[in-house]
């Protein structure tokens, strides 16, 4: 991956390196994950659908009381300076990543005496070196047995850091396959989502997704789910099993950087019959007339792979 350390980054009313940026040790996001975050992308050096971005940033800030002293206009503004005082490493890097997080700020206390937040915006080179093979070998996934958040503790919409439930389902998919991708379930036992990332699979030329009721509402995923329905692809939400898994004719993971992930494999079992499959093919070529970027061949291309 590249060396991003004397990438600008924002940083409490500051732009500084991002190797400048110090978190301290008595921040509420280090001591009880108390911190709020999203990431974007740009394609050609622009960001995609950033304003879907911040309005969940917002949402979540909402959601846990957390006032970061910044407007989403002010956010939105930020983010794409960011971007521009990162442009001279654009042409070696293909495209950035965004990532805002915010902070309750300082430990106190009592919580409502917390603060100033912490609020700083990174920008990285996208990691296409990853993800990029996953285009032609598929991925791998195993189901965890460690389970997702119930909404009865934390409400799923909210992206936050408190992950260590990903963590944990990490460590044993590794013992199984380690080079799986962890899958989770809810506590009712349905597909729920991954560490990161939104399930889809392909049943009979029917796209279908879990509900979101136990998944964070992927702003990937809600780009797909439009593609699907500008392409006329047949779309289900719906409650889904391991059994819907191991029997799909195509499976897919939707994830901010590298957008559709084609699964060849999950619990060691064979997806259909090629990987990616037709459907999953026909949603990565409309994204990336969407977005104007071939977002197979600028991956190969930037992780080193030849086609």
């Amino acid at each position: 991956m590249a060396d991003y350390g004397d990438y600008t980054a924002y940083f409490n009313g500051e732009w500084v390196r991002y190797k400048e940026v110090r978190i301290s040790p008595d921040d509420r996001g280090f001591m009880v994950a108390d911190v709020v975050f999203d990431i974007g992308r740009t394609f050609n050096g622009v960001p995609f659908v950033l304003d879907r971005h911040i309005d969940r940033l917002y949402r979540s800030l909402k959601y846990l009381r957390i006032d970061c002293g910044i407007t989403p206009g002010e956010m939105m503004s930020l983010c794409e300076e960011g971007v521009r005082r990162n442009e001279e490493h654009l042409e070696s890097v293909g495209d950035f990543s965004i990532n805002p997080f915010v902070t309750r700020g300082a430990q106190a206390r009592r919580i409502g005496d917390a603060g100033p937040a912490t609020v700083c915006i990174s920008i990285k080179p996208v990691a296409f070196a990853s993800f990029a093979r996953f285009y032609t070998e598929g991925a791998h996934g195993v189901i965890a047995r460690t389970r997702s958040y119930s909404s009865q503790f934390m409400d799923p919409k909210v992206k936050h850091h408190s992950r260590l439930n990903f963590v944990q389902a990490e460590l044993e998919v590794a013992d199984v396959d380690p080079s799986a991708q962890p899958i989770l379930l809810d506590d009712s036992g349905n597909l729920s989502e991954g560490i990161g990332y939104n399930v889809f699979l392909v049943k009979d030329g029917v796209l279908k997704t879990p509900t979101d009721r136990s998944i964070l509402q992927g702003i990937s995923r809600g780009v797909l789910i439009e593609l699907a329905e500008r392409l006329e692809i047949p779309f289900s939400e719906e409650d889904l099993q391991p059994y819907d898994l191991y029997t799909a004719d195509e499976v897919f993971f939707s994830r901010t950087s590298p957008r559709i992930v084609p699964v060849s494999r999950v619990d060691n079992r064979a997806v259909g019959e090629e990987c990616p499959g037709p459907i999953t093919r026909q949603l990565i070529s409309a994204h990336s007339e969407m977005v104007g970027v071939d977002i197979v061949d600028q991956a190969m291309h930037f992780a080193g792979i030849a086609v």
